[in-house]
């Protein structure tokens, strides 16, 4: 999976969101938040030629105390929020 071309991080007032840049990626209809470990995983992944599921799984490992079960499934959570959001791509 990799992030999709025109997608920003940005923080706004404190809060994460996902900002669209260019004139095919504008829809005003939805705000793409995101708490502080997804913004954590999204800086991580942004800008590089690929991330898979279990790349997110040792991110969340080295950075939160959790454990690698519990990193898994909050990885395949997050990426299927992003896949439905469109902000990523297979």
């Amino acid at each position: 999976m990799k992030t999709k071309n025109g997608f920003h991080l940005r923080n706004v007032c404190g809060e994460y969101v996902i900002v669209a840049e260019g004139i095919e990626n504008i829809d005003f209809s939805k705000i793409i938040s995101m708490n502080e470990s997804a913004a954590y995983l999204w800086q991580k992944i942004d800008g590089t030629d690929g991330f898979s599921v279990d790349d997110l799984t040792n991110f969340l490992c080295e950075e939160y105390e959790v454990t690698e079960s519990q990193a898994k499934a909050d990885a395949e959570a997050l990426c299927r929020q992003w896949l439905e959001a469109g902000i990523i791509e297979k």
